[in-house]
């Protein structure tokens, strides 16, 4: 799987997606990351990737052109075309996706997390300061994403979250394809069930008699019982 970042910080990356277990998955090619600097397709000097907004108010909106050239460099036309689509952007199942992070965008689920690990290609366009052209959205991506009712400095952060929850559910990432069957959200509004490890007793905290018996039977009992909805 291919991933391309489309931001104006590439740097804030250099890090967050260099460690752990996603580290370890891109240095192991289970996925590969590019990133693309929306600075690097703008026309001026200053490198301007950003403008008033029409009608005024506070803040300033990322420009159409940067982002549109930075998406075409992609060539995903070509690569959607040589997969029998005839559009560049379409809703439906694709083996490439692009995706906005926007505050008003869909929520990302595991539903949607186990979709994305399914393309051969998901591009993130981070979105900052008080948005991105309403025609970056209309007409060049495949969908805004949220990770939360709540506002973010900029896309990179969501970004991160979105790379994490799906690069992790690539075979091979975790080691163990059952790693991810029983864990919070596997099922759609169950969380997981409590875990516990040695020693069996803790400051009078003592782990339950049920994991202790070695009868696989009551223990996995004892895990659904545990497993919740989360509404």
């Amino acid at each position: 799987m291919k991933i391309t970042i489309i931001t104006l910080f590439p740097e804030y990356f250099s890090s967050t997606l260099r460690t752990s277990v996603i580290g370890r998955a891109l240095k192991q090619e289970h996925a590969q990351l590019e990133l693309v600097d929306i600075r690097d397709f703008t026309d001026d000097d200053r490198r301007t990737a950003d403008d008033r907004p029409y009608g005024g108010g506070p803040g300033m909106v990322l420009k159409p052109e940067p982002i549109a050239r930075a998406i075409d460099s992609l060539r995903l036309y070509r690569d959607r075309h040589s997969a029998g689509e005839s559009s560049p952007v379409q809703s439906g199942p694709s083996p490439v996706r692009t995706v906005l992070t926007s505050a008003k965008g869909e929520l990302f689920t595991q539903q949607r997390a186990q979709d994305y690990s399914q393309l051969n290609r998901l591009v993130v366009v981070c979105g900052h300061y008080q948005g991105v052209d309403e025609r970056v959205a209309r007409h060049l991506v495949d969908e805004e994403v949220r990770i939360g009712d709540y506002v973010l400095t900029g896309g990179e952060p969501a970004a991160a979250v979105i790379i994490d929850a799906v690069v992790r559910l690539l075979p091979g990432v975790l080691g163990n394809e059952s790693s991810t069957a029983d864990e919070s959200h596997s099922q759609p509004g169950l969380l997981g069930h409590p875990q516990y490890t040695r020693p069996a007793e803790f400051r009078g905290w003592r782990v339950p008699a049920e994991l202790l018996t070695g009868d696989h039977a009551a223990i996995e009992a004892w895990r659904q019982n545990q497993r919740r909805r989360h509404d």
